[in-house]
């Protein structure tokens, strides 16, 4: 893939805030609007080019569809042309979120808390549904169901981040042995040409991702922003799958060390339903409410970075990478513990905190029906519980 020297940065943040603003369904429809746009309308590359960018980033830890636009917007116009992609998909909704963290706190009024009960409800058919659709593709084995049903058990009685991180290694771990048999991972993507950075480029990469995520934890003591950056960071480096395994990673991180409320966390969740771009964004609303502004941005920073950073490092060795079985098989499993993560977060704290009488289970049983059967679009049921919430909640 051939860096277009023309390329602007101006022109990708235009492009990328065009999406921002408009890209609502999750990662997988992100990809979507990101080809129409960008690779039919724009060709700011081939097919085959994008197919590769794609195989890398859903291979890779991190928020795949923000990384796909980073590495687009690397292509089209160098280092500035990746941070202005960035910026352009994510601000629109790290804003709103934000916004939203620094208000839920000022919320008083009766009919208001009824819609972030609602909102809690709606996380509960949101989760649900991604559970299902994420079992039927990462777990289409006996092998990989009874992997994600021991992650999830092992997430429910370890509480917090060991049980968190310890699920995913092990998951990595058995997949040598479980995925052994299962058939090769889809590598016929013809090579792009030369790689968008050095190797020498890639390895400084890697060496700044391994630093943030060991000095962090060293620095995490001496103030709650350096804390806050901490549980992000090693969020943002553990999230395979898909943007809705960050859940029971953030809830680790920000819930259980008293950072943030229980109520708090699940109103975000159901609110980011109804926001474009990615649901890392999520993190902007989590920092706003345990550290004001300040927060919000030191944690969107800290969330998107290791995933990004491991994105740079990849890119002049993937053609490599992605032919070693081993890391195929390993990937598999670590895929199938997160179902599992994903499943124990269900149960607490979505279920537990969302479901609290007849009719929230009522709400919550029928919005997975109109998610998973009838194809409704996320944005209207989040409309809806909020709604519900603030009339009879």
């Amino acid at each position: 893939m051939h860096s277009d020297k023309g390329g602007r940065a101006a022109e990708v943040f235009v492009a990328f805030l065009r999406l921002g603003l408009t890209s609502f369904g999750g990662p997988v429809a992100h990809l979507g609007y990101f080809r129409a746009e960008l690779v039919e309308r724009r060709r700011w590359m081939d097919d085959r080019a994008y197919a590769d960018l794609v195989a890398l980033c859903q291979f890779l830890p991190g928020p795949a569809s923000s990384q796909v636009g980073f590495a687009m917007g690397l292509h089209r116009a160098g280092p500035g042309g990746a941070l202005a992609a960035w910026a352009g998909f994510t601000l629109p909704s790290a804003l709103l979120m934000a916004g939203f963290g620094l208000a839920a706190g000022q919320i008083a009024h009766p009919a208001a808390l009824g819609a972030l009960a609602g909102l809690k409800v709606v996380a509960v058919a949101i989760v649900a549904q991604a559970v299902w659709g994420m079992a039927a593709s990462l777990c289409p084995d006996r092998e990989r169901a009874s992997l994600a049903a021991a992650a999830a058990a092992l997430a429910v009685l370890v509480p917090g981040a060991s049980g968190q991180i310890g699920a995913i290694l092990l998951g990595a771990l058995a997949g040598l042995w479980i995925a052994r048999d299962a058939a090769p991972a889809a590598t016929e993507v013809a090579p792009g040409g030369p790689p968008l950075l050095s190797r020498r480029a890639g390895i400084a990469c890697l060496a700044a991702c391994a630093a943030l995520l060991a000095l962090l934890p060293l620095l995490a003591g001496l103030s709650p922003i350096l804390a806050l950056a901490d549980g992000m960071a090693r969020a943002g480096a553990l999230v395979f799958g898909g943007g809705h395994v960050v859940l029971p990673l953030l809830e680790a991180e920000t819930v259980r060390p008293g950072l943030v409320t229980p109520d708090a966390f699940l109103a975000g969740y159901g609110a980011a339903q109804a926001m474009p771009g990615p649901l890392f964004t999520f993190a902007a609303h989590l920092g706003a409410v345990a550290a004001g502004p300040v927060g919000a941005a030191v944690a969107l920073v800290a969330i998107f970075a290791p995933g990004l950073l491991l994105l740079c490092g990849a890119l002049p060795f993937w053609d490599r990478l992605r032919r070693m079985p081993r890391a195929q098989r390993a990937m598999r499993g670590a895929n199938a513990a997160v179902v599992g993560l994903l499943g124990a977060a269900l149960w607490d704290p979505v279920f537990t905190a969302g479901v609290t009488g007849p009719l929230p289970f009522a709400m919550a049983l029928s919005g997975f029906v109109l998610l998973t059967l009838w194809r409704t679009p996320p944005l209207w049921i989040v409309l809806a519980g909020a709604g519900l919430g603030a009339a009879f909640l």
